[in-house]
């Protein structure tokens, strides 16, 4: 067996929220990350939302999080290699991450880990989601609206930008459950996977623990959030295992 044969997901932390108790999640998060074993593993992939509210001017990021960032050098100084996509929190990420030394991907991103086919993302956006969402998305990611808002005084944008995530989590009171096939991130699986050969779909952003086979046997997993617990996934280059 390859003596890095372990891979890693995780998603929906939500650093920062200011519900249940913050401290707590960052040092649990941090605690995962330290006791991945480097030695053991290939990569560590973050799915998104890891922050609840991440925007960083071109001189300027978030101050905080320095164990996070701390543990994931580490691990990134020991050979792990560590690869991040935008969640729809923590969209505004512009190059820090990549000067770390990580590596943005872009949803759906399909990737073989020894010889079983992955599919991966945050999941917003994925599959036929509401014209509103659509367009929520659009502005979010619209580069021009992007420098509009980076002209705000930071003291201002963060005030704004954490209030405004918070209100957004707070509403569904962390009680959203995935309705199944109706999901259209469960639509875009369906249709991706009776068209390309793909083993396991893992995704977030729905803040719900959801596995689920395909009518193409894929295993399709959604990680649950990590506002009062640790989930994680782990692929020993086997099976994959929900911790």
């Amino acid at each position: 067996m390859n003596k890095r044969h372990l891979t890693y997901f995780v998603s929906d932390v939500h650093l920062g929220l200011n519900v249940e108790d913050p401290a707590a999640r960052e040092a649990r998060f941090v605690s995962f990350l330290r006791e991945i074993p480097a030695e053991e593993t290939d990569a560590l992939y973050l799915l998104g939302d890891i922050w609840d509210f991440w925007y960083e001017y071109r001189d300027v990021v978030p101050k905080g999080y320095v164990r996070v960032f701390a543990a994931l050098c580490d691990l990134m100084d020991r050979g792990v290699k560590v690869f991040f996509f935008q969640g729809n929190h923590d969209v505004w990420t512009y190059s820090y991450f990549e000067e770390l030394g990580m590596k943005r991907l872009e949803q759906p991103y399909v990737t073989d880990i020894a010889g079983k086919r992955f599919c991966l993302g945050h999941g917003d956006g994925l599959g036929p989601v509401p014209f509103g969402y659509r367009f929520l998305r659009s502005v979010f990611h619209c580069r021009f609206l992007q420098v509009l808002f980076s002209m705000l005084h930071p003291w201002l944008a963060f005030r704004f930008g954490n209030n405004w995530s918070k209100n957004n989590r707070l509403s569904h009171s962390g009680q959203y459950v995935f309705s199944g096939s109706e999901e259209p991130l469960y639509q875009f699986a369906l249709k991706y996977s009776s068209e390309n050969p793909v083993d396991y779909f893992i995704f977030g952003h729905y803040h719900d623990d959801v596995r689920m086979t395909l009518p193409s046997g894929a295993q399709f997993h959604i990680l649950k959030d990590w506002i009062q617990g640790s989930p994680y996934i782990v692929f020993d280059g086997t099976d994959v295992r929900v911790c």
